[in-house]
């Protein structure tokens, strides 16, 4: 072993005296950013990616939904349990003060026809630029919001009495900061390449701070193998080549759990190498995702002729069909062809199939069954996180004061639609608030 000189060993990292610190870059660390800056406060923002915003621009490119227009009622349950925690932070900032706030930034807002809020241009990054410009060069009385990118919270240090210290990895070494307070808005663990990877489990949990554990939300789910497969999971090799990207259009899915509760929509979804994925899927994902931990399986039913009764179905298949395959007949009389067809003969067994009564009945419930969720990382958001009882109103840590959290990180989940964005952006405004007063209470306590 070779001893280092003393006057040549590196001398530990000098650490940055900050106002506030706030950790992550998405929407609800932008958000408490903003009105951090607004109400007076020096704002350090640290972000482990190059550029800040990266998962908000990538649920962008298929048009930024930016929130729902649905009355306030109807809004506030679409987060389940954590519904009741979430709702006065949804009242104070919802989605009409969502779509205010864009217009602030320059950016003009649209209702679709189902009732989803876009930008008008239908773009992310535009929205992004003007944030950051105003974050940068506030107009009011506020600093400029100061962006450290590539810093890796890594986990707390020690600090002096009255500030709270944090370890960051950054490209030039170890970083050590000291804040006054801190707002941990680091995202949930999906899309980790974009930045949320989970890793703020482990600093938390070693503080005694409660998570409940995360879960794929709003994702895809591995089919079982069909009664003629034989065990396993999956497509057949043949349904994978030809059908395997390809969306089941204008179809209908229900579902009824263990518990009674019923789920019904109409929609559409997509057919994926392993099993099924797209907005139909993740609107019920919640629930076959609970179904799959308690039972092991989960089986919905999709009906494949939602604008014909089930005795309209039963007639046309038992029209006399002939000389032509069923598969010809099908497509004569109902419709069915493509993927539609394709996944009956998936589905059913012969006798089913050339049985008339029980081939209607399946194409108006044709039960599929789901056994795993897709991984975590694959999924479009996480459920789980900093359980409700950890924090206050404010959003302050109870077990460490000074530290907040805001956006993905909180026990909550959501379907798509504006809903997942909306919660992002009220509770990174919850908790900038929440440190605001904590600062104003340390000063008048000094």
């Amino acid at each position: 072993m070779i001893d280092i000189p003393a006057q040549e060993q590196l001398a530990a990292p000098v650490p940055l005296q900050v106002d506030v610190a706030v950790l992550g870059g998405g929407p609800a660390g932008l958000m408490a950013a903003e009105v951090l800056s607004a109400g007076g406060a020096t704002v350090h923002l640290f972000d482990a990616m190059p550029s800040v915003g990266r998962k908000f621009l990538l649920a962008g490119k298929g048009g930024m939904n930016l929130t729902h227009a649905e009355p306030f009622d109807a809004f506030a349950t679409r987060y389940a349990e954590a519904s009741s925690a979430l709702q006065p932070m949804l009242e104070a900032f919802g989605a009409q003060a969502v779509r205010d706030w864009a217009s602030s930034l320059g950016i003009d807002t649209f209702v679709g026809s189902s009732h989803r809020v876009f930008p008008s241009d239908m773009k992310a990054a535009p929205l992004l630029r003007a944030w950051l410009q105003r974050l940068r060069h506030p107009a009011g009385k506020g600093d400029a919001v100061q962006f450290h990118m590539r810093h890796r919270w890594t986990g707390w240090a020690d600090a002096p009495a009255g500030r709270v210290g944090l370890r960051l990895q950054s490209p030039a070494g170890e970083a050590l900061v000291h804040a006054r307070a801190v707002v941990l808005a680091l995202g949930g663990a999906s899309w980790a390449r974009l930045g949320s990877d989970g890793a703020w489990v482990a600093p938390l949990t070693s503080a005694g701070i409660a998570v409940s554990p995360l879960r794929p939300s709003n994702c895809g789910f591995d089919v079982a193998s069909s009664s003629r497969q034989g065990a396993g999971a999956g497509w057949s090799p043949f349904f994978v080549e030809r059908f395997a990207g390809q969306p089941f259009k204008a179809v209908s899915l229900s579902f009824t759990g263990h518990d009674g509760r019923h789920f019904a929509r109409r929609g559409e979804f997509v057919a994926t190498a392993s099993g099924v994925e797209g907005s139909l899927i993740y609107a019920v994902s919640a629930r076959l995702r609970e179904e799959i931990a308690a039972h092991g399986q989960a089986t919905f039913h999709l009906d494949l002729q939602p604008d014909r009764t089930l005795e309209q179905v039963q007639a046309q298949v038992a029209h006399p069909r002939g000389a032509r395959s069923l598969s010809s007949h099908l497509k004569s009389r109902l419709g069915l062809d493509g993927i539609r067809m394709a996944i009956l003969n998936e589905l059913l067994v012969k006798d089913t199939l050339h049985d008339p009564q029980r081939l209607a009945g399946a194409i108006k419930a044709l039960p599929v069954t789901v056994v795993a969720t897709r991984p975590l990382d694959e999924a479009i958001s996480t459920a789980g996180g900093v359980t409700w009882t950890a924090v206050d109103t404010q959003l302050m840590l109870r077990n460490k004061p000074g530290v907040f959290c805001a956006g993905e990180m909180l026990d909550w989940e959501a379907p798509t639609g504006g809903y997942l964005l909306t919660a992002c952006l009220s509770t990174g405004r919850r908790a900038g608030e929440g440190a605001l007063h904590y600062l104003a209470a340390q000063l008048k306590d000094s």
